[in-house]
């Protein structure tokens, strides 16, 4: 009793003294005060009062998609430690350096150290094919190594087959082991199944994993395989042909990243074609881009200035895919060389606005189509739309960060005792001048902001504290964010 009491007359003397020498003392430090803390047996925590309020702010759109199409990388992931895996090739631990393709053994442990260090996911492409054969036998021979869904089409193509109401085509390349394993609900064109599977490698690792002198801040995965059919996008044509039939009222697009590890030459031309096939879709037909780790800048530029971002409706990518999207394009804050933690949200605020103004239709008068960017980090997600095209943003954004919740610790709803609020309570619209000071309200957890005609809207994640496992959590979330989303339909140019 006597230390409560204490513990009360401290916090007591401490808000006295900050508040005497700082009279206006934030509002988000009020409302945190005023809120039922646990400090008596019954009482709810902030994740509790987050997560219940959720329940109130996830609402269906008023106007729900039918039928979804969803291409066009597709494989069987094989999920193991990342440094048991290691350990069993009789590699070394050593120092990380990052490698934008992988050759060998030696440089898989040095870009996996690179990334662990950082506690940031990546993918890469292994040139050997011999070599990554070996690797892979060894991963699936590997105690406790899982077989799962994989490739980001997929993926989101089973999140979105969990909606009774939506009939979902994937295109990819299917071998029998994935078509075993996909939802029913999916309906995958013949011309999609092929005779073998296309494996990829995920390498986990937890929070406070240490190999050698490397020790992981938080838990994230490295993923690398040897995949030509989705590398080359072998499926493109195939899928945007197969629209004309299914008639969908979106589509889903992902698998660009794979092709970065095929050169140069290729990666031109098949970019080119993949404007040409993204073009031939109906315009009334959304079209969202998921993005995901490349390390080309050049790359990273053709898709964004003058390939393929302009012509998709939407666009979903994580923390490291937006600072090299800024980086590849000399956008805000590209001098810096990575995060260093959680996210700023002023610094987020002001990337995502300089897309939507500059390959966005955030312009009225512009000919692109991008008006949405769901993007989404370990601590919090963003959403950015252009005023006027999308409706049920608040929910759509509280959705995905409900699902990254649920899905990173394994279970069916929230659990408030495994997860924790990470993300800062009081930041800004922008990180220069003039900005908007904003705050976190538990209570009403989607903080809106508006700068020009982009409104942005910021949910809190409640960060599972021993996640099961991370592979296909961003495709979740978009999958999530995409299906509480609404297009509101256009009035044709005259």
């Amino acid at each position: 009793m006597w230390r409560k009491a204490a513990g009360a007359a401290l916090l007591a003397l401490a808000i006295g003294y900050f508040y005497h020498t700082n009279p206006e003392l934030p509002e988000q430090v009020l409302q945190y005060l005023s809120l039922p803390h646990p400090s008596t047996q019954g009482d709810p925590t902030l994740e509790q009062v987050i997560s219940t309020a959720w329940e109130t702010l996830i609402t269906a759109p008023a106007s729900q998609w039918g039928r979804v199409a969803v291409g066009v990388n597709a494989c069987v992931d094989v999920v193991v430690s990342g440094i048991g895996l290691l350990q069993a090739l009789a590699v070394d631990p050593g120092m990380g350096r990052d490698h934008e393709v992988l050759h060998s053994k030696e440089d898989l442990k040095e870009a996996f150290i690179h990334y662990m260090e950082r506690g940031t996911a990546a993918e890469r492409f292994f040139t050997d094919k011999e070599v990554f054969q070996r690797i892979a036998r060894a991963a699936a021979e590997y105690p406790g190594a899982q077989l799962y869904v994989g490739g980001n089409a997929a993926l989101i193509g089973q999140k979105l087959a969990t909606y009774p109401q939506l009939m979902v085509l994937l295109c990819g390349p299917v071998g029998p082991k994935l078509h075993e394993m996909l939802d029913e609900q999916i309906v995958v064109p013949p011309e999609s199944l092929q005779e073998t599977d296309e494996y990829h490698l995920i390498l986990e690792y937890k929070a406070g994993e240490q190999w050698g002198a490397t020790r992981a801040p938080q838990a994230n995965r490295f993923i690398f395989s040897h995949d030509v059919s989705n590398g080359e996008m072998r499926a493109l044509e195939m899928f945007v042909a197969s629209l004309d039939e299914f008639q969908p009222d979106l589509v889903v697009l992902s698998g660009l990243h794979m092709m970065e590890g095929q050169g140069r030459q290729m990666w031109e031309q098949r970019l080119k074609e993949a404007v040409a096939a993204i073009s031939d879709v109906r315009n009334a037909v959304p079209v969202h881009l998921e993005l995901a780790s490349m390390t080309d800048k050049d790359y990273m530029n053709s898709i964004m200035q003058e390939q393929v971002m302009p012509i998709v409706t939407s666009i979903g990518l994580n923390e490291q895919e937006l600072l090299f999207l800024s980086q590849a394009g000399t956008g805000p804050h590209a001098e810096l060389a990575s995060w260093g933690g959680i996210p700023d949200v002023g610094r987020v605020s002001d990337i995502l606005l300089w897309v939507l103004e500059q390959h966005g239709r955030s312009d009225p008068e512009s000919e692109a189509d991008l008006t949405r960017i769901h993007f989404h980090t370990l601590a919090y997600h963003v959403l950015a739309t252009v005023d006027g095209h999308w409706a049920n943003q608040v929910a759509a954004v509280a959705a995905g960060a409900r699902v990254a919740s649920i899905q990173a610790c394994g279970l069916q709803s929230i659990d408030a005792s495994k997860v924790v609020l990470r993300a800062p309570l009081e930041f800004h619209s922008s990180h220069g001048e003039p900005r908007e000071k904003l705050s976190l309200n538990p209570t009403e957890p989607v903080t809106v902001w508006h700068r020009g005609n982009v409104t942005f809207h910021l949910a809190p994640v409640l960060v599972c504290k021993q996640p099961l496992r991370t592979v296909g959590l961003g495709d979740a979330i978009s999958a999530e964010g995409l299906v509480y989303s609404e297009l509101r339909p256009q009035l044709p140019f005259l």
